[in-house]
């Protein structure tokens, strides 16, 4: 790897460091349940960035798909679909935030000093071999399963999307 490549590719990784803490610190303390639920995206984004920089590609395709595509995308249907919020400004109140602040400072001390202090053994090899049985199974003997829970996972959403419908006519 050459100095160009590693500068860039560190680069990449406090980049995507700072998206990560700096969403979460906005889902933590914004007072606004929208901009912490967008926020929130921001944040499995991130931490799905994390994993591939660890080169866990299974870890980063179960973020996307299930709490970006499927946790979140149900968190902001929910919120866009309560429109009779009355103030959406009060939905995020904090309480010991001195304590909280406090325990957070602590734990952030006791991960840099352990991430510092370690001796971190990286293996090379070759990619995806940790999920090539994985994918041979989905696409093999648990086809039809997995394409079952797909369809009851549609009905599912089209019928949420009904109900929802008949709610804001009403």
């Amino acid at each position: 790897m050459t100095t160009l490549t590693s500068a860039l590719y560190h680069a990449a990784f406090y980049a995507d460091m700072v998206l990560t803490v700096g969403s979460a610190c906005v889902v933590a303390f914004s007072k606004n349940i929208v901009r912490s639920a967008f926020s929130l995206l921001l944040t499995f984004v991130g931490v799905a960035g994390l994993y591939g920089f660890l080169e866990a590609d299974f870890l980063v395709a179960t973020q996307l798909l299930i709490y970006v595509g499927g946790i979140l995308v149900l968190l902001l249907f929910a919120v866009m679909l309560t429109h009779r919020i009355s103030n959406i400004k009060a939905s995020n109140e904090t309480s010991f935030s001195a304590l909280a602040a406090l325990a957070a400072t602590g734990i952030f001390l006791v991960l840099v000093e352990v991430g510092t202090k370690t001796h971190w053994d990286v293996k090379g090899g070759p990619l995806g071999e940790s999920t090539r049985p994985i994918g041979l199974l989905l696409m093999g003997d648990y086809l039809l399963p997995f394409e079952v829970a797909a369809m009851i996972l549609l009905a599912a959403l089209i019928g949420a999307a009904y109900l929802a419908r008949n709610a804001i006519r009403k």
